[in-house]
């Protein structure tokens, strides 16, 4: 696919160090270049910004399974999938699919036909799209050859999860919602009632079997994040197993071992749109104004990393700079991916352009190529000059 020479000219276009300032912003081969060249574009009344990188989103479950058993051609699921993402202005995606017991599109069959189907498309579509594999550690019968298979599936990131209700199991009471889960699963109510009992029985031998996953999947090169950490004391196990992401973690004292082991943090950016966390845990903003958040995700709502960015700057808490970096140059370097998060020559041309008026998202591109454009800037785009 062949990336657009473009000159942008009468924008306001956020520059690392300067802010928001009016500025030309030349995009050439697929990269932001120094010197202009190419057609020019009228983008006067739009905000040119970094494209959105969003480090774990499962929204895309809706199009991959819109009802059970409904989505027999996988790879149409995901190509749908990449254009909600570009019309949300995200240009690089981790695609966050659950390895559970809990079955149905997040059990471990379904997960290998989600990530063979990222693999099959990723190459013809302009958003980066990188899977995740979240694992429910209770799991045990399945650490035997899952480092083989993650590299199998070209994962390069992987999350621990433990969502077992285990107050609820070690009283022998049976969790809210289990028969609807159990027949999502396919499985007997009663059949998934004994399964939680008997995970919840062995979770004495999960750290071992984490601590040796971690250490396989260390020696591989892949990204290690936990989920969900509810204090000081299981954020610095996690640290010790070579696990320096923390994701969503759910107090202030989990958020504060992350910082000072100097591990990332990511939050999500529904919890700031909201104004709070939709179960009750630590509130992302209290956390931002104290510095413990290094980017903020789309969680479950890909509309949200933007709408949070901007909120953060109307109500005066950062800046317009410190705001859009958490959804920009921060996700990329919890990432390690240096080429993307500013509007600087030489890094991919990955940008957003939003109307100045409504902030809405008027296009998109990834790489120096559009992956989404609406409304009245496509005049623009069609009816662009040459210098």
């Amino acid at each position: 696919m062949t990336a657009l020479n473009l000159t942008l000219t009468g924008a306001e276009v956020l520059l690392p160090g300067e802010g928001l300032a009016r500025a030309d912003l030349t995009i050439a081969e697929g990269a932001i270049q120094a010197e202009p060249t190419g057609r020019r574009v009228d983008l006067s009344g739009y905000l040119v910004l970094p494209g959105i990188i969003d480090l774990h989103g499962d929204g895309f479950e809706r199009h991959i399974a819109p009802r059970r058993g409904a989505m027999k051609q996988m790879n149409e699921g995901i190509l749908s999938v990449e254009a909600e993402l570009a019309a949300n202005g995200i240009t690089t995606a981790v695609l966050a699919q659950f390895y559970s017991w809990e079955g149905g599109v997040r059990g471990p069959d379904f997960a290998a036909q989600v990530f063979q189907a990222i693999a099959a498309v990723k190459d013809s579509t302009v958003t980066d799209l990188i899977p995740q594999l979240r694992f429910e550690t209770n799991m045990l019968e399945d650490y035997a050859g899952l480092a083989r298979r993650i590299a199998d599936w070209q994962v390069p990131y992987v999350v621990f999860n433990d969502h077992l209700p285990h107050d609820r199991l070690a009283q022998g009471k049976k969790p809210p919602r289990l028969t609807g889960q159990a027949l999502k699963a396919g499985r007997n109510p009663d059949a998934h009632f004994e399964m939680l009992l008997s995970m919840h029985a062995r979770r004495n031998e999960v750290p071992a079997a984490v601590e040796a996953l971690c250490a396989d999947l260390g020696e591989m090169g892949v990204r290690l994040g936990s989920h969900d950490d509810a204090t000081a004391e299981a954020r610095e196990w996690w640290h010790d197993q070579g696990v320096r992401i923390a994701e969503f973690p759910e107090t202030l004292e989990a958020a504060e071992a992350a910082r000072s082991a100097g591990d990332h943090i990511i939050l999500g950016s529904p919890n700031v749109v909201r104004g709070g966390s939709h179960k009750g845990n630590a509130n992302a903003v209290e956390l931002i104004a104290m510095g413990l958040c290094d980017a903020l995700a789309s969680d479950y709502h890909y509309p949200s990393p933007r709408r949070a960015a901007l909120m953060l700057f109307k109500t005066g808490l950062l800046d317009f700079e410190g705001a859009w970096s958490l959804i920009s140059s921060g996700p990329a370097k919890v990432l390690d991916l240096p080429d993307r998060g500013t509007l600087t020559p030489g890094k991919r041309g990955d940008l957003v352009i939003l109307d100045a008026a409504t902030h809405r998202v008027a296009a998109t591109m990834a790489g120096g190529r559009i992956s989404h454009m609406s409304g009245d800037i496509a005049a623009r785009f069609l009816n662009g000059t040459r210098p």
